[in-house]
């Protein structure tokens, strides 16, 4: 099926007499005939439900639909993008490690990282666009376990180039992971290009309504785990399971449902799945328009004399247009876009509290315009150098585009400019 008839048709399928909607499964367990039945799920040689800390039918349902826009084998929902993030890396990651990641990351993602990580005994080694292969490379070693980056930088707006970093990244041994949240799977498949594991915060475009927080992981089924004995060696809290052996190419989402799902319990609700479900229902229509509105909000911020430069890489002069056109569907690049206005942060902060239509809120991607001023608020905790390094000037605002009418998105403005 084409994307747009998965968004609609995929993961759940009534059969004769079932409702015809996604049910929720509001339950923590489940009821067996036998005790041997219920012993050779947690044997893992059975599919099935036994806790839903692990899994849920209505999860299921969802993670199915994800996967299947991925064009992955499997897929992972849980509570959150960070905690997406955090088990991806855990997954295969351990105390003494090292991962290589781009520093234009989610001031979230960089603090998790950076901070959180280290904590465990996991070195992060950040490096930028501007660096060459060759300068990447020499940051690699024995204990590196992968290298991770964003599709469309959160709030920078920087398009990775998933295939170069593909490339560099096996030639080492090592997976690319890639967060597809700005993208989502309706303007790019980052494994088409290379990449072996995606991450979504589906608190955003696939939500589309902020009503619920989530996350997921999807593994493409593509990379060779075998240098990696956490996958290809015997795991003792599973009676000596092989991973790579017993489940071939779904070791790694295998592995990050039954044993890292299981002891971090990082779960997802049933009725958080039901509706981020919705949500995706309709995702591939809002894309499109929230790509189209902020398309016209960039080219419109471009001309205007109050504002003092514009980020959005759809624009034909933006130094990540060519990779756009490459990467994202026909050049669509989301609903966000950065710009300053004149006056630094002051008159952004002008502009931002002038504002009608849309509101000051910390968080981005959903239906309705929104704004936000990320230096002092998602990226406040990081320093001044690490600041520059994520593209987050004293005037940066970081607009999100909804999908009302772009004319009255416009004349929103507007008004609010003409108050710096």
């Amino acid at each position: 099926m084409k994307k747009e008839t998965i968004c609609v048709q995929s993961g759940y399928q009534s059969k004769n007499g079932e409702p015809r909607v996604l049910p929720i499964y509001q339950s923590t367990t489940y009821s067996y005939d036998s005790s041997e039945e219920l012993a050779k799920l947690f044997d893992l040689t059975k599919d099935g439900h036994m806790y839903s800390r692990i899994s849920n039918p209505t999860v299921s349902c969802v993670e199915k639909k994800v996967a299947e826009l991925e064009k992955g084998v499997g897929a992972m929902m849980t509570s959150s993008g960070q905690a997406a993030s955090l088990i991806s890396i855990l997954n295969i990651t351990g105390s003494g490690d090292n991962f290589i990641c781009f520093s234009n990351l989610y001031g979230g993602t960089t603090n998790l990282f950076a901070v959180t990580l280290r904590k465990l005994g996991i070195e992060a080694r950040f490096v930028s666009y501007e660096m060459s292969d060759e300068e990447i490379e020499a940051l690699i070693d024995e204990r590196t376990t992968l290298l991770f980056g964003e599709t469309i930088s959160n709030p920078s707006l920087e398009v990775l180039d998933i295939e170069r970093y593909a490339k560099l990244a096996h030639a080492h041994g090592i997976p690319l992971i890639v967060d597809n949240t700005f993208a989502t799977p309706i303007l790019c498949r980052p494994f088409e290009w290379g990449a072996d594991i995606v991450v979504h915060s589906t608190s955003k475009y696939m939500d589309g309504h902020a009503e619920v927080v989530g996350g997921m992981i999807v593994d493409s089924g593509k990379f060779d785990w075998s240098g990696y004995s956490c996958l290809s060696e015997p795991d003792d809290s599973y009676h000596g399971v092989i991973y790579t052996k017993q489940f071939g190419n779904s070791a790694y989402i295998t592995k990050a449902r039954v044993q890292l799902m299981r002891d971090l319990g990082s779960t997802p609700s049933p009725f958080s799945a039901f509706l981020l479900n919705n949500g995706l229902e309709t995702l591939h229509l809002r894309m499109e328009r929230h790509s189209q509105n902020a398309l016209s909000v960039a080219k419109h911020l471009k001309a205007h004399e109050k504002v003092s430069w514009v980020n959005y890489p759809g624009l034909p002069d933006d130094r990540y247009h060519d990779l756009a056109m490459k990467y994202l569907d026909g050049g669509l690049s989301s609903g966000v876009v950065s710009f300053g206005t004149v006056n630094g942060k002051k008159g952004a902060t002008v502009f931002m509290d002038s504002l009608k239509l849309a509101k000051i809120c910390v968080h981005v991607a959903d239906l309705r315009t929104c704004v936000l001023h990320p230096a002092s608020t998602t990226h406040r905790q990081l320093t001044d150098e690490q600041l520059v390094s994520a593209g987050v000037r004293p005037e940066f605002i970081r607009f999100s585009t909804g999908i009302e009418n772009i004319d009255d998105i416009i004349a929103d403005i507007d008004q609010a400019l003409e108050k710096i």
